[in-house]
C-alpha cells in the first residue's frame, strides 16, 4: 500500500478513527494489526520474514540482558545479527555475490559451472526494518538499553506502519518508550502533523512524480539523446530522489504526530549544505547515524590514528552504498562519497567536531552560495552512478552528457522545480517553520491548507508511482 494511493487515503482515516476511540492498550494491539495489514497488502508471505526478525530479536534481547556470561551474550548477539543479515543477504545480495564471484573466476581464465540464481522479489522495506531490529539487539548487548518484556510492544516497534518500509530508522530507546506510555494527541501535534503530511505530498506527488516519467525516458534511452537532455535529467533526478524520499519521511513523521508519536527527523534541507560532511548530517539522518554508530565506531572510528580514521570513513561509506543496492555502481557511489568525506577531513575539518552551517547573512551570501553549489554538484556527479543500472552504463552516460552536443534549454525545467522545492525548504532552513505555522491565526492556517490541497489536486500526478527507496 503506497502513501500516494487512494487505498491509503481510505486506510489512514479508518485507522485514526478506531485509534482515537479506544484505550492505550487496545491502541497498541490495533496499531500492530493495522501495521501488519499495511505491510501484508504488498505480499502477505513477506510477513513471515518480519515475524522471524521480531521473534529472534525479542528473544535475543532478553537472553543477552539476563546473562552475565560473555559467551552466552555474544552467542545471542550473533543469533540476531546472523538471522537478520542472513535474511537480508538471501533476498537482496545472494544473486549479486554469485554473479560477482562468477565474473571474477571468468576474469582469471576459469570457467564456472551454471550457478543457482534466486528468482525472488525483494521484500519491500527489508533493509529498513532489518537495521532497526539489529540496532535494538546491539544496544542491549552494549548495555545502552534495557530489553522490553512486552512482546506486542516490541512487535509494534518493528512493524510501526508509518516508517516501516522507508524509515526513519528508529532507535528502540526513542520509539519503544513512546509506545509503552499513554499518548495524548495535542492540537499542536495535529497541526504539525497535517502540515508535514501536506508538505510530503507536495514533494512527492507534485514535484517528484511529475518529473519521474521524463527521467525514466532519458535514462532508458541516453545512448540516442543529446547532452542537454542528459544533463537536465541529472538535475531533475536530484530533485526527484530528494522530494520522493524526504516526502515519504515528512508524511511518516506527520502521521506519527497524528498518533501522538514523535518520529526522528530524517532530512534537514540537505541541498543547502555547504560541505559533503554537512550533507550527510542532513540527508537520511537516521541511516547516517546508524552506520556511524554501528559500523564506523565498531571499526574503530577516529580512535586509532589518522590513517585508520580515513580507511574507516571510506569503508563505512562504501558499505552504506552497498546497503542502497546490490550492484557495484552503488558501492562506487558510496566509495566516492567516502573519498569526499576523507578529503574534507584531511584538508578542511579537523577531528570529529560537529559541522554547523555558517549563518546566512547578506555579507557572506556569495561564499555561502558558492559552497552550496559546489557541494550539490559533487553529489550531482554521484547521482548518475545511483540511477544507472551498472558502472558501464554510468560511464557511457557521462560520456554522452559531457560531449556537450545539442544542449538546448536544458535548465528551464530544473529551474522551475527548484523554485517549487525552495518554496517549502527555504523557510524550514531559515527558521522553525512548523512552530511559526502553529502560531499563525487559525484562518491563515486554513488558507495555507486550502492552497496546498488545491495545488495537489490540480497539478499533482496520481499514477501511484512507488517511492524510489522502496527498492532498497
Amino acid at each position: 500500500m503506497l502513501f500516494n494511493s487512494w487505498e491509503f487515503l481510505v486506510f489512514l482515516p479508518l485507522v485514526l478513527f478506531v485509534y482515537y476511540s479506544v484505550n492505550h492498550k487496545i491502541q497498541n494491539r490495533f496499531l500492530l494489526l493495522a501495521s501488519y495489514f499495511f505491510y501484508g497488502s504488498w505480499d502477505w508471505r513477506f510477513l513471515s520474514l518480519l515475524l522471524i526478525s521480531t521473534i529472534v530479536d525479542y528473544v535475543a534481547g532478553i537472553n543477552i540482558q539476563k546473562s552475565n556470561d560473555p559467551k552466552i551474550r555474544k552467542r545471542f548477539l550473533w543469533l540476531s545479527v546472523c538471522t537478520n543479515l542472513g535474511i537480508l543477504g538471501t533476498f537482496k545480495y545472494f544473486n549479486f555475490f554469485v554473479d560477482s564471484f562468477r565474473d571474477l573466476i571468468s576474469a582469471l581464465g576459469y570457467t564456472m559451472p551454471d550457478t543457482v540464481i534466486l528468482h525472488v522479489v525483494l521484500p519491500v522495506g527489508i533493509s529498513f526494518y532489518t537495521f532497526q531490529t539489529m540496532s535494538y539487539t546491539i544496544d542491549v548487548y552494549r548495555k545502552k538499553l534495557e530489553p522490553t518484556r512486552e512482546f506486542f510492544d516490541f512487535a509494534l516497534f518493528v512493524a510501526f506502519f508509518p516508517q516501516l518500509v522507508a524509515g526513519p530508522i528508529e532507535r528502540a530507546s526513542r520509539l519503544i518508550p513512546q509506545l509503552q506510555m499513554k499518548r495524548i494527541v495535542t492540537t499542536e501535534m495535529v497541526q504539525k502533523g497535517i502540515l508535514l503530511i501536506l508538505i510530503g505530498y507536495f514533494k512527492k506527488v507534485l514535484i517528484a512524480d511529475n518529473v519521474a516519467m521524463y527521467i525514466d525516458y532519458v535514462f532508458g534511452n541516453f545512448d540516442h539523446l543529446g547532452s542537454g537532455m542528459l544533463i537536465e535529467a541529472i538535475y531533475l533526478f536530484a530533485i526527484q530522489i530528494y522530494c520522493d524520499f524526504a516526502g515519504y519521511s515528512d508524511i511518516a513523521i506527520g502521521i506519527g504526530y497524528l498518533l501522538g508519536i514523535k518520529l526522528s527527523t530524517n532530512f534537514k534541507q540537505p541541498y543547502l549544505s555547504t560541505s559533503i560532511t554537512e550533507f550527510w548530517r542532513r540527508w537520511h539522518i537516521t541511516f547516517s547515524t546508524w552506520i556511524r554508530d554501528y559500523i564506523y565506531i565498531s571499526l574503530g572510528g577516529n580512535r586509532k590514528g589518522k590513517i585508520r580514521t580515513y580507511i574507516n570513513l571510506f569503508i563505512t561509506a562504501a558499505l552504506g552504498g552497498l546497503w542502497h543496492g546490490a550492484g557495484w555502481s552503488f558501492v562506487i557511489w558510496g566509495g566516492l562519497h567516502g573519498l569526499y568525506l576523507t578529503i574534507e577531513r584531511i584538508f578542511i575539518f579537523k577531528g570529529d567536531r560537529k559541522v554547523e552551517p555558517p549563518p546566512l547573512t547578506f555579507k557572506n551570501s556569495p561564499l555561502f552560495i558558492f559552497r552550496v553549489l559546489l557541494t550539490f554538484h559533487l553529489n550531482w556527479i554521484c547521482l548518475v552512478l545511483f540511477r544507472t543500472s551498472s558502472f558501464g552504463d554510468a560511464w557511457r552516460y557521462f560520456g554522452r552528457a559531457f560531449a556537450f552536443d545539442d544542449m538546448g534549454f536544458f535548465w528551464i525545467r530544473p529551474a522551475f522545480f527548484t523554485i517549487l522545492l525552495l518554496m517549502v525548504d527555504l523557510p524550514q532552513y531559515l527558521s522553525n517553520s512548523q512552530t511559526v505555522f502553529v502560531k499563525m491565526p487559525s484562518l491563515t492556517r486554513k488558507i495555507v491548507y486550502a492552497l496546498v490541497i488545491i495545488a495537489l489536486l490540480t497539478l499533482g500526478n496520481y499514477r501511484e508511482i512507488p517511492f524510489v527507496y522502496f527498492q532498497f
